[in-house]
């Protein structure tokens, strides 16, 4: 396989973000959130210039310039992140028993779904916020990996197993994703 080229990436920080390298982890700033990421390989290296950060490899393969452009998206979605933040919209479906939903600390819990006495519990992970307004669920936070990986473990929560999916279509399920409004 033979490694031509450079692969180099610049990633702009905005003003009013503080962006840091301390080794492979990069810390992201601003508005009073933070989010750290370790972001490490072997054969790239990442620098600050005069704002912006440049992610690159010399002598770059294929799968180097992927990890770069990788790399680069990862930096771009924390900036996001802590200047917009993320917003996950959840809608509770049910037919016949009637189920509460709520976020108690770092837990959401489901009651009554179909008709089951214990109730459902999975954790909120890092800072995400969670709030539910009748059958409506927000999730909202500056990491997009958090919030995403919380809406997954609600959804994975109310799967339903033993039953026809065509049939019983209850559970709780992602309507829209993307940053806040």
């Amino acid at each position: 396989m033979a490694r031509t080229g450079v692969a180099e990436e610049r990633v702009k920080i905005p003003e009013g973000v503080q962006l840091e390298l301390r080794g492979p982890e990069v810390v992201v700033a601003a508005k009073g959130h933070t989010v750290r990421r370790t972001l490490s390989h072997p054969r790239i290296s990442m620098a600050l210039d005069t704002g912006e950060v440049r992610i690159s490899c010399t002598l770059a393969g294929r799968r180097e310039k992927a990890i770069v452009g990788t790399f680069a998206a990862h930096v771009r979605n924390m900036i996001e992140g802590v200047m917009k933040g993320f917003t996950y919209r959840m809608k509770i479906v049910y037919s016949h028993f009637p189920m509460k939903a709520s976020a108690k600390g770092n837990e959401f819990i489901v009651e009554n779904f179909l008709g089951e006495r214990a109730p459902r519990r999975t954790t909120i992970i890092g800072e995400t916020k969670v709030s539910v307004d009748g059958d409506q669920v927000t999730l909202r936070g500056p990491n997009v990996e958090e919030v995403g990986q919380t809406a997954a473990n609600i959804e994975q929560l109310t799967r339903i197993k033993r039953f026809d999916p065509r049939v019983f279509q209850d559970g709780i399920y992602i309507v829209s994703k993307g940053e806040e409004a």
